[in-house]
């Protein structure tokens, strides 16, 4: 017997609502697809990879910001001043652990350190400021450590947190927790770090991060 067109009106009506909602249902879903998981900040899944060779590239810059000392047997707190070019560096040290203010300099394997008692010279920065301040930074490798990149050699340990940013890095000896960051020029750069070595840990909070676009000074300078 034939079939009556009231028999084929609802089959097909259902079928069309059945087409409808998968179709609704693909556009949900990549409507969530496209909406990549991101925290308070900002910053989203997929990010970091995205410019890790910009800041692989941000190889001249000024930070500014504030350096906390927790060891045994003090705990204080200096600021900085840090200029970084790639052959050459200058970081301002000044306020409580710093002694009064101090100038530390690095050039092509050369280091100094200038202070009220006069200009100190030593074979790596962090020998340098043992020798004359009682303690180190772990300078060699912080240019890196600072931009959350590990230093140039293969030596080492990351971990990255829900977004794919660096979150815990391990590297000569350092354990380096990354737990700020902000946006810095179309980057996210960290904002602040914890590193600690035995017993000595050292906050560092940036103030300010910016792009140094002068060439660096001359010996002569």
């Amino acid at each position: 017997m034939p079939t009556s067109p009231a028999a084929v009106a609802p089959t097909c009506s259902l079928r069309r609502v059945s087409r409808l909602m998968a179709c609704a249902a693909l556009v949900f879903l990549a409507g969530c697809a496209s909406q990549a998981p991101q925290d308070d900040s900002g910053r989203q899944s997929g990010d970091w990879d995205d410019q890790k060779s910009e800041v692989e590239a941000f190889d001249s810059w000024t930070l500014v910001g504030k350096a906390g000392l927790r060891t045994s047997e003090e705990n204080t707190s200096a600021n900085l001043d840090w200029r970084q070019h790639p052959h050459y560096f200058r970081m301002l040290i000044s306020g409580p652990f710093g002694g009064g203010r101090n100038v530390l300099e690095g050039r092509e394997g050369r280091f100094s350190l200038s202070n009220s008692e006069g200009r100190f010279e030593a074979e790596s920065p962090e020998a340098l400021m043992e020798e004359q301040l009682g303690w180190a930074l772990p300078v060699s490798a912080m240019s890196d450590w600072v931009r959350g990149l590990p230093g140039d050699h293969d030596n080492y340990q990351l971990e990255t947190d829900e977004l794919g940013f660096p979150s815990h890095l391990a590297q000569d000896g350092w354990e380096i927790d990354y737990h700020d960051w902000e946006r810095v020029e179309g980057m996210w750069l960290p904002r602040r770090l914890v590193m600690n070595y035995d017993d000595i840990r050292i906050t560092l909070v940036v103030n300010d991060w910016r792009s140094t676009d002068d060439e660096a000074p001359s010996e002569d300078e």
